[in-house]
């Protein structure tokens, strides 16, 4: 009889980043102190060249065998047995690391409103600094979709030969003013909540409600509500998409905080890879590493054109495109197109 040994499991350790230096932001503010939550799995191998490194969306978290369960974990693509996972909760969010409803260094009180803009830029410092601590010189791989995708293309601008692979999903090297105006209508519906502007965690939390509900409807497609919310009987009122609608922002709310969520979609705003340098094309050109940059067919969020520019100007890139009804959602559900295309990718380019 044949014997295999029991798969081990692989723990996931979570962590806190405690750091006393203080970080120069693009407004021109320090932020004297932070900490970042994050999560590690697997171990560093010999050459300390299996780094992946994963940047998670707007209101994800520290731990993407959550949130990307198809592509993260033990047997997937990137299995912890093969490879060091590195996943930062960004600075701003309200999973673990500084945000507004941390308490100022100087008075011990919540930041609240205080709380200084961030920029794409800022939450890549703030990474870099965390990449010192743990001792990595070099990074395999940085893999994002979306605000992700936005933090990733910075990164890697920054990080230059000391990062080998960058992969943007459904983001882009600038915000557009399309997506600038999802999040400042979003912004809007914060404001409108009466509770907004009162030192209190819950302050915003319905406005928070409908933030969510305006952006469900850029994360997917036309066709994707058409599929799973069209009506089988005639209605004049209590729709379908309604109720839908407004679970996901009461879901959110339970969750997630109103203050968190207009720091970190002013950070989305602010992504413009080229500020200071000579424009985004200029940028991108001055990127050493691979870059893969991925698109979704129907995302009427992030467009593939955006994705397909990136591709283009970058010295050394690829660009995909998944297909599918999801839209923009579609990098979160895709995992199979998201598997054959990561897998071409680096046998294409890392033998």
């Amino acid at each position: 009889m044949n014997l295999q040994s029991p798969h081990l499991t692989i723990e996931m350790t979570r962590d806190i980043f405690f750091c006393k230096e203080a970080l120069p932001l693009e407004s021109g503010e320090l932020l004297p102190e932070f900490q970042l939550s994050y999560t590690t799995q697997g171990q560093l191998n010999a050459k300390k060249d299996n780094v992946i490194w994963i940047m998670h969306a707007l209101t994800g978290d520290a731990n993407p065998q959550e949130w990307w369960s198809g592509l993260v974990g033990e047997d997937k693509f990137y299995d912890p047995a093969n490879y060091f996972i590195v996943c930062a909760n960004y600075l701003g969010s309200c999973y673990g690391s500084t945000q507004p409803l941390s308490e100022r260094p100087d008075t011990g009180k919540p930041y609240y409103y205080d709380f200084p803009n961030l920029t794409t830029r800022d939450i890549a410092a703030s990474l870099d600094r965390l990449r010192l601590h743990l001792g990595l010189d070099e990074i395999n791989t940085v893999i994002g979709g979306s605000l992700g995708g936005q933090v990733a293309l910075e990164w890697a601008y920054s990080l230059q030969n000391r990062l080998q692979n960058a992969i943007i999903i459904a983001s882009n090297a600038k915000a557009s003013p399309w997506i600038i105006g999802f999040n400042e209508t979003q912004r809007m519906a914060i404001e409108s909540d009466q509770s907004w502007g009162k030192e209190h965690p819950d302050a915003g939390k319905k406005g928070l409600e409908t933030a969510r509900a305006i952006g469900m409807l850029s994360y997917r497609h036309p066709q994707t509500f058409a599929q799973s919310q069209s009506e089988t009987e005639e209605k004049t009122d209590h729709f379908k998409i309604s109720s839908y609608l407004r679970y996901q922002g009461q879901k959110l709310a339970n969750r997630f905080n109103a203050l968190s969520y207009w720091i970190l979609s002013k950070a989305m705003d602010s992504h413009d890879l080229g500020r200071g340098r000579g424009g985004t094309s200029n940028a991108l050109a001055r990127i050493h590493c691979r870059v893969l940059s991925i698109g979704v067919d129907t995302d009427v969020l992030f467009t593939c054109d955006e994705s397909r520019y990136i591709s283009r100007y970058v010295a050394k890139g690829t660009y995909r495109e998944i297909k599918s009804t999801y839209g923009h959602d579609a990098f979160l559900i895709e995992y199979e197109q998201l598997h054959y295309i990561l897998q071409s990718f680096y046998l294409e380019n890392n033998p």
